[in-house]
């Protein structure tokens, strides 16, 4: 909720630089201001929402009365999974729903406004260019220049036996023993078909990246896990979230 108007964006950098007004403010609520901003959501008040403004400010607000609202709301009720939680893993649920609240409505002003194909496809080059938030909270935009053969190595057990090229390299290919190239295209079909996502149940796609638990050694979607392949080269040893959670419990 927007206490002073803003001019509405009506071109592609008009829209991005309302992105990132926003996105900076969303990103010092869920990280230099975040003990203001978790004493801002106390469970016991109503349904609150996190707004990024494009003066680089947030607040936390009550959702707007007015439906349809003049622009997509933020996800509500934010401040009830607080004490659910721990801090670390709300902030990041937090941030994942920003990330899709500012995509939301820089395509409403695309959408408003009449951004043809070409238009809309630079706005989204220009915003992907932006870690997201929930990158920057996590920790997972640090880049790594150089990698040495001993991370080369942490990745290979990383992706299913036996994944596409493209894939291949992208987790690097030279970690990955060498198949048998003896067996037959059937043998490979079955064995694939076989491998199940361990969290939505699909079958193996080997367009897709997939890491295994090194604890229940369960095979997961990256996408499924919230884990990338450039996040999987630093992870010594994987703990899907069931097996984080049974050890939490414990």
């Amino acid at each position: 909720m927007e206490g002073t108007p803003h001019p509405v964006p009506r071109t592609v950098e008009e829209v991005y630089n309302d992105f990132k007004g926003r996105r900076a403010g969303l990103i010092k609520a869920l990280t230099t201001d975040v003990e203001k901003f978790y004493q801002q959501c106390d469970p016991e008040k109503e349904n609150l929402c996190l707004y990024g403004l494009p003066n680089e400010t947030w607040e936390v607000n009550l959702p707007v009365e007015e439906v349809p609202p003049e622009l997509p709301e933020p996800a509500l009720g934010i401040n009830f999974a607080r004490d659910g939680m721990q801090d670390k893993d709300w902030l990041s649920l937090v941030a994942v729903h920003s990330d899709s609240w500012l995509l939301s409505v820089s395509f409403y002003f695309g959408a408003r406004f009449g951004f043809g194909k070409s238009e809309r496809k630079r706005l989204f080059q220009m915003i992907n260019e932006q870690p997201t938030i929930f990158e920057v909270v996590t920790g997972a935009v640090k880049q790594v220049k150089t990698q040495n053969n001993s991370s080369k190595n942490k990745s290979n057990n990383r992706v299913p036996s036996r994944p596409s090229e493209p894939q291949a390299k992208g987790i690097k290919a030279s970690a990955l023993k060498e198949e048998d190239e003896s067996g037959d295209e059937e043998e490979e079909d079955d064995e694939q078909g076989g491998t199940l996502c361990g969290a939505c149940g699909d079958n193996y796609a080997s367009d897709e990246f997939w890491i295994c638990c090194d604890i229940c050694e369960r095979w997961f979607h990256g996408k499924c896990v919230k884990i990338t392949p450039a996040k999987a080269e630093h992870i010594k040893q994987y703990k899907c979230p069931n097996c984080s959670n049974k050890r939490a419990r414990a």
